[in-house]
């Protein structure tokens, strides 16, 4: 019988022209440049124009994975979108990268899980390519998080930006180890209050803003990703050591640098972007992982293990060979 597995066609991404520096945030709010670098690593974020949506970054993303693939729109059959700040309430954000793609076939949905919800795509998009439901699959991280930030906060509006990641899969019966290789999801709806938006469209009408324990959401998200990580890990037999690349969730450098230390895994084989991306939130893995791709740190045969932990609390990982 042979076996469908998902491998990696190509990567993209997508950053908005106007960088906000901690300096120009320190004009806005009672904050500085030391401040924010000592507590979160963030140097600079990037801000989506007046007019520029969240389906706007994706598609830019998602042009450059399939030029980088050789692949065109016609090549795809699915699109999802990871993403927390929609164009719309429906339709859904995937469906209008789909339209302005040109892309007349084929399924598009979104998927909220936070800043989990790139991980939450791959290993669905997975799922549908090892089913025969799908033969490539274009997976999306896309945030404008600037849209629900409250701009007179300081404990949460130094700490986000805009941005896309994009990720192509595609069916293969190939031998050989590769593609992805396991993945890890997990939630806990018990802790939606550590890390929520204010708003909704059933309770207040309103988009609303972010609102943020910070203590809390740390003291959990070391012990979390290590959870999922370790998990991956055991189901394919491989170890922290193998790994050539950890490409962490880009929230705050202590959270990785703890996450790091736990797990032993060195930071000459940590991907971080924070400094200049801020908190992207569904973004930000992509955005890293394409970083990575294009400088040339990962190469074909890399054992790469991505990982998120966003609001919900939602908190993933999958292992990837090159």
């Amino acid at each position: 019988m042979t076996t469908l597995k998902s491998i990696v066609r190509g990567t993209g991404s997508y950053l908005p022209e106007r960088v906000l520096s901690n300096d120009d945030l320190a004009k806005m709010v009672d904050t500085s440049d030391d401040w924010i670098v000592q507590r979160t690593g963030i140097r600079q974020r990037h801000i989506a124009a007046e007019g520029q949506f969240t389906s706007d970054l994706a598609v830019n993303a998602a042009r450059e994975a399939m030029q980088n693939a050789g692949l065109t729109v016609d090549d795809i059959d699915l699109i999802i979108v990871a993403t927390t700040t929609p164009d719309m309430t429906f339709p859904a954000t995937a469906t209008l990268v789909q339209q302005k793609l040109g892309m007349h076939h084929g399924f598009a949905f979104d998927l909220q899980a936070v800043c989990s919800g790139f991980v939450f795509g791959v290993a669905t998009a997975d799922n549908y390519i090892k089913s025969g439901m799908a033969k490539r699959a274009l997976v999306i991280g896309a945030e404008t998080f600037s849209r629900i930030l409250d701009w007179t906060d300081r404990g949460t509006c130094v700490l986000f930006g805009d941005g896309a990641g994009a990720i192509i899969l595609e069916a293969s019966t190939e031998e050989g180890e590769q593609g992805i290789l396991a993945s890890s999801l997990r939630s806990d709806g018990a802790h939606w209050q550590k890390l929520y938006v204010d708003g909704g469209v059933s309770s207040t009408q309103t988009t609303g803003h972010v609102h943020m324990e910070g203590r809390e959401v740390f003291k959990h998200a070391v012990g979390m990703i290590s959870d999922v990580v370790e998990s991956v890990l055991d189901s394919t037999g491989y170890t922290c050591e193998d790994l050539d690349w950890f490409i962490p969730h880009q929230a705050n450098k202590r959270i990785i640098d703890a996450a790091g230390r736990k797990l032993g895994i060195p930071a000459e084989k940590t991907i971080v972007t924070v400094d200049r991306h801020a908190n992207t939130s569904a973004a930000s893995v992509p955005l890293a992982l394409s970083e990575a791709v294009k400088d040339g740190r990962i190469n074909k045969g890399d054992l790469v293990m991505i990982e998120a932990m966003g609001g919900g609390f939602t908190w993933g990982a999958s292992l990837i060979r090159w």
